[in-house]
């Protein structure tokens, strides 16, 4: 039985709010204009499968705690890469303290861990913060070495 929750989304180009479901077939798109919408989710050890490893897209996971101060920082910096990279990738954010068997999984000793997943492998990882910039010249570096 899965706990899926659609969020809400503001489209960045006409400002519509639209529902983004966690996992779904293809790029979610705004209802009104069309144009790719930022897809940001969390995920959790009962439906990581579903939403992260099936994407039809590469996956950006932030394996992040509440308590971590770094965490805060990288997460506005994520949700920027993932509006800027809108329809080329999905954020999917987890939060260890909550996810043992994803943290013991990904063998997670520092928070953030940083990893981008294509079609479930696992093709980079980096830990610790970063800001915008750095975090989508390595998101983009990650998926464009994936492709070619």
């Amino acid at each position: 039985m899965s706990t899926l929750q659609a969020t809400t989304v503001k489209c960045p180009n006409c400002g519509r709010t639209n529902r983004v479901p966690a996992a779904a077939e293809g790029r979610p798109r705004c209802g009104h204009c069309k144009q790719p919408l930022p897809w940001m989710v969390d995920a959790g050890d009962d439906d990581f499968a579903e939403v992260a490893e099936r994407a039809d897209v590469p996956v950006v996971v932030d394996l992040w705690a509440t308590w971590c101060g770094p965490c805060r920082m990288v997460s506005p910096a994520l949700e920027k890469v993932a509006t800027d990279l809108a329809g080329r990738i999905k954020l999917v954010k987890v939060d260890v303290d909550k996810n043992p068997r994803l943290s013991q999984r990904f063998e997670v000793q520092a928070v953030p861990t940083l990893l981008v997943l294509d079609q479930g492998e696992t093709v980079a990882r980096q830990a610790g913060a970063a800001p915008a910039p750095a975090l989508r010249q390595w998101v983009e570096q990650s998926i464009t070495a994936r492709e070619g």
